[in-house]
């Protein structure tokens, strides 16, 4: 026995409208070949399925079975159906993020909030155990959308700039180098530097400053929140190096003293990476534009 989605559309229609004519109206076809579809369906099946003499046409005992198939299956494909429609117009997807900046959070939370007004159809995710692997968790895609301030050369992946930033060296008010204009490599040499629990090669510090000029800090302290660095700092038990979105309310409070890294200052860049599939997509696009802005404002205050 082979059955069709339109047998079982066939048998729904004819239900609930009650006869032949009415059904095939509702099928968008002609009563004739509606009689001939059921006659096709009930040699195929070996038994009667409707009974027709009786007004309106009830089903037999073979038809309430199949009745009972459509009504469970029909909802089924259509939901299919309509998810389909929504993923080919753009209107629905996944979104699930990979960050490999602690910080960001400052500013993708309110992203996030904007996007999800925006998009209630796309699955919105934060994959927190893939932040130390994130570009590559792109590639496997178990991630869609990847926030990194490292763009590499990778097959199939496109890095979409979003904002600069100054990482910037933040100390206690009473410390030594409270008192300098700007801060460099060789001031970290007596230093406790308190950081993100992340590789070297991640951290802004290192990158742009300390693994070029070959100088160590004497003691490094990995802090996984924002908060207990700031706390650390203004105790005298360290320094930091944070991005400037992070300081921004800083700069008035009496235990902190923040300063440019370098004399010219060091600037570094904010990446969205995405695969070069999805980066067409309405509601990924719409999610970097989103992140853009939003940063921008708090740089700004």
């Amino acid at each position: 026995m082979y059955i069709e989605f339109r047998h079982l559309r066939t048998i729904r229609a004819i239900h609930e409208a009650g006869g032949l004519a009415r059904a095939a109206d509702i099928l968008h076809i002609t009563q004739s070949a509606l009689s001939h579809q059921v006659k096709a369906l009930e040699e195929q099946v070996g038994m009667v399925l409707f009974h027709r003499r009786t007004k309106p046409m009830k089903l037999s005992p073979a038809g309430l079975r199949l009745l009972r198939l459509a009504e469970r299956v029909l909802p089924e494909v259509a939901a299919v159906e309509e998810e389909f429609r929504s993923l080919k117009s753009g209107r629905s997807g996944r979104l699930h993020i990979a960050i490999e900046c602690h910080a960001c959070f400052d500013w993708l939370f309110p992203v996030l909030e904007q996007f999800r007004a925006a998009w209630p159809d796309v699955d919105v995710d934060i994959r927190m155990r893939l932040a130390f692997d994130a570009i590559e968790a792109l590639r496997r895609e178990e991630v869609d959308f990847v926030v990194s301030s490292d763009p590499v050369e990778l097959p199939g992946t496109t890095f979409q700039p979003l904002f600069d930033y100054q990482p910037m060296f933040i100390c206690a008010r009473g410390h030594p180098l409270a008192q300098r204009d700007w801060i460099g490599a060789e001031d970290f040499v007596e230093e406790t530097l308190l950081h993100y629990p992340v590789a070297r090669a991640k951290l802004d510090v290192f990158t742009g400053l300390l693994t070029p000029a070959r100088v160590e800090p004497r003691h490094m302290r990995s802090v996984e929140l924002t908060e207990v660095i700031l706390m650390l700092v203004a105790a005298g038990r360290g320094v930091a190096v944070l991005p400037d979105w992070v300081l921004r309310d800083l700069h008035a409070r009496p235990d902190y003293v923040v300063k440019p890294i370098t004399e010219a200052g060091l600037t570094k860049r904010m990446y969205a990476a995405v695969r070069e599939e999805d980066a067409v997509k309405p509601y990924v696009a719409h999610m970097v534009r989103l992140a853009r802005t939003e940063a921008v404002k708090l740089q700004r205050g």
